[in-house]
């Protein structure tokens, strides 16, 4: 027998997105929604692991990665920003060309390619806790 025919062609399994159990487990991640779940895991995709920091993603890519119009998009940044899974290290602009720059971010579960650690916002994260009387929220804390 010459040998396992399945095993020819296989090189390895290829790229894959690493989404920690403690991010899992996170409230901040527990009370996120779908659309910025995803979102995240598409800026993750682009991550390689040194270029924490200079991840380019724009709304229109991200919109079309994710299947989405590229309004919806936005709020969805705005949401892992307040969060604080993702931080904008260079906002949109045009070059010097006159040719528009993507904004460019950063993962806050990774550390950056400088030595800095990981800065870990969304663990600060606290869900304004409301209960429904009649119709209406009340804070709990009053």
């Amino acid at each position: 027998m010459a040998g396992k025919i399945y095993k020819r062609k296989k090189r390895g399994a290829g790229r894959f997105v690493q989404l920690p159990e403690w991010v899992q487990a996170s409230e901040a991640w527990a009370t996120l929604a779908p659309g910025p779940r995803a979102l995240y895991i598409e800026l993750k995709r682009r991550f390689n692991g040194t270029n924490n920091g200079a991840i380019y993603l724009s709304h229109r890519d991200a919109a079309a990665a994710l299947n989405a119009h590229r309004n919806t998009v936005g709020p969805w940044f705005r949401e892992l920003e307040a969060r604080g899974f993702i931080y904008m290290t260079q906002g949109p602009h045009l070059g010097p060309s006159g040719i528009g720059r993507a904004s460019v971010w950063g993962l806050a579960e990774e550390a950056t390619p400088d030595g800095r650690p990981a800065r870990k916002t969304f663990m600060q994260f606290k869900n304004p806790r409301t209960i429904s009387v009649h119709g209406r929220h009340i804070n709990e804390d009053d």
